[in-house]
């Protein structure tokens, strides 16, 4: 049985809405009940890649609302709440129990609710006499949004900038790392898995991964564990890794730009939440679903766009050749007599007719879609050239570096400013050494086209750094971390770590190649230094010593801190495809950026430190 995030999601949810009742084999419950749910915008957001409309009324409930919004009261109906535990949320619902909206409440918080919060629910139901209306209050343990059946985020928003703030404090990192953790153990309860945790040494992975495992060894002791798969578990190799790094460790793949369709849709069009709106071919939007119940997206998500192209004419012309035949088949205008003699040949005809009819409806609806999606796509890569940009930062990342006349040369070409922009940080990123006079041309082409350098100054300034810690003996190192630390937050992770974020001659991912490593757990220089906790293990044994830690391992959960992508996704999908048998990889981060969202990110740490700033207007020639 391979971890299906998706599906045991949705099991968890289903249960949820038919009040906490067991369901049978189709999903539903022994008995109908009709319902009316409440959720926040959080819970809302993890339920709408998972259920639909026409799924919520398949479990008998009949209206829903966002908890904020004022609602009337409906009588002898009892009243599912979907709710984060927060004081307003609590106070909500102590309101709503007061003046006695619905007949009965089944509360179900997206995470553990906090001692304080369950009190303060206890006493104000008790002083408005209304506690008797409360059916159950359960922990349900889902703080994620799961858009495919192995990709979850844990949409928590602005987390690179709040980890890598220079003037964030101990107690503002540390409550980031308990929300991180907190979501983490949710994904993993939800899996009933205890994994073994592997990560680099320092910085934000370091303390996720160390909290996670305190979490986990504490949460096993209690009475009512979660993870229920039994203590004889401890010896056997069935356990999944769970791999956690930090964006610092791979800075390139957030900011540069990519030519597959997956990834592309999701940077160009803004894919979120696994829907897309885009202009429709007769002007107005167009709003699509993109998720695993389309067989054009799962099959060809990972391809480049052109063979995209290529693949709906393919699809459409095999469309058309299945209409031509259901027509001939029917006889339609074959100009013959009809003699009543093939009557019955003819009623079978059509009947198979009728039968490929709504299969033929559906395989149309998915092509215009995609030749939609797809004539969008081709109109914004054309103005902007994104297939230049995309097989340029391709090749500096390869080559370690760029002609000069040909960087300058992209930066006043086409491309909208943010595409500038990624690519003269991929520059600085890809180069082996910085070349003083060059940069400051960068700087100055990103002027002329009046972009805001606070980026470019952001990762200039930490690449230098790098530089000077390569170059230091170790007395000077120390010192060079200290001061870095005190000014750049936990950045300097990965300037010390002196990740080589280059791509190896098979254009694989770091991130990549140090999962597959990490899954086949035989001796690497590269993860060698790599922690190793496991929560079941006594923990004076939690070491590199035990056999069942090494791998190799059948399942991984690669978890990114500060922001992941659909390039990261689908590179991490082929890795467990490639491999003998085949590996299953679940790919989560705290939340799904695209490369512009990332770049925004970098642009208020710079300006949080004073570097670059908005563009000055060129002057006037009048």
């Amino acid at each position: 049985m391979a971890l299906n995030l998706r599906q045991r999601q949705t099991e968890c949810i289903t249960r949820m809405l038919n009040l906490n009742q067991p369901v049978n084999a189709t999903g539903m419950a022994n008995e109908e009940v009709y319902k009316i749910l409440i959720y926040d915008k959080f819970c809302q957001n993890i339920l709408s890649p998972l259920i639909h409309v026409k799924d919520l009324r398949k479990h008998g409930v009949t209206l829903y609302f966002l908890i904020d919004k004022d609602r009337k009261p409906v009588h002898d109906v009892p009243a599912v709440y979907f709710v984060q535990p927060s004081h307003s949320n609590i106070q909500r619902i102590i309101a709503d129990t007061s003046n006695s909206l619905y007949d009965s409440f089944h509360l179900n918080f997206s995470s553990l609710i906090p001692r304080p919060l369950l009190e303060d629910l206890a006493s104000g139901t008790l002083n408005s006499d209304s506690i008797h209306r409360i059916s159950k209050v359960h922990d349900q343990y889902l703080e994620f949004v799961t858009l495919e059946d192995n990709l979850f985020s844990l949409a928590q928003k602005n987390t690179y900038v709040q980890l890598n703030d220079p003037k964030a404090g101990d107690r503002e990192i540390d409550e980031i790392i308990e929300k991180i953790v907190g979501g983490l153990f949710c994904v993993l309860a939800t899996l009933a898995v205890v994994p073994i945790i592997r990560c680099p040494r320092g910085g934000p992975a370091e303390m996720v991964a160390s909290a996670l495992d305190q979490r986990l060894r504490d949460h096993l002791l209690s009475k009512n564990n979660l993870f229920t798969e039994g203590g004889n578990f401890v010896s056997s190799f069935q356990r999944p890794i769970l791999c956690i790094f930090d964006r610092n460790f791979e800075l390139s793949v957030g900011i540069q730009h990519d030519f597959r369709y997956r990834p592309l849709v999701h940077d160009i069009l803004g894919l979120k939440l696994n829907r897309l709106n885009v202009q429709g071919d007769k002007g107005g939007m167009k709003s699509y679903e993109l998720d695993s119940s389309d067989p054009f997206w799962v099959a060809n998500g990972s391809l480049e766009f052109p063979e995209v192209a290529v693949e709906i004419e393919t699809q459409l012309n095999k469309y058309k050749r299945d209409v031509d035949e259901v027509n001939r088949r029917t006889g339609g205008n074959d100009g013959a007599e009809f003699d009543g003699t093939d009557m019955i040949g003819n009623t079978k005809h059509l009947m198979s007719a009728v039968n490929s009819l709504p299969e033929l409806t559906a395989r149309k609806q998915v092509i215009d879609k995609h030749t939609n999606i797809a004539t969008v796509l081709l109109s914004e890569i054309k103005e902007r050239l994104l297939d230049s940009f995309a097989k340029k930062e391709y090749d500096m990342m390869v080559r370690g570096g760029i002609d000069r006349s040909e960087l300058l040369g992209v930066l006043r070409g086409k491309g909208s400013k943010m595409d500038k922009l990624r690519f003269s940080i991929m520059y600085l990123i890809s180069s082996e050494t910085i070349n003083q006079q060059e940069v400051e041309a960068v700087e100055a082409a990103l002027r002329e086209s009046e972009v805001d350098t606070s980026a470019f100054q952001y990762v200039k300034k930490i690449k230098a750094l790098n530089v000077s810690l390569a170059s230091a003996n170790s007395a000077n190192r120390s010192n060079i971390v200290d001061w870095a630390e005190k000014l750049y937050g936990q950045s300097i992770s990965a300037v010390t770590a002196g990740v080589k974020n280059l791509l190896s001659n098979d254009r694989q991912l770091a991130l990549t190649r140090t999962v597959e490593a990490l899954v086949e757990g035989r001796p690497n220089p590269e993860i060698d230094s790599y922690l190793v906790f496991d929560p079941r293990a006594p923990k004076s044994s939690s070491g590199i010593g035990s056999s069942h830690l090494k791998g190799p391992f059948k399942e991984a959960i690669v978890f990114m801190i500060g922001g992941g992508n659909y390039v990261e996704y689908g590179s991490l999908q082929e890795l467990g495809q490639r491999q003998q048998p085949v590996k299953h990889v679940i790919y989560g981060t705290t939340e799904i950026l695209t490369g512009q969202e990332f770049v925004e990110q970098l642009a208020v740490l710079g300006q949080k430190m004073g570097l670059g700033g908005a563009p000055t207007p060129p002057p006037s020639t009048h």
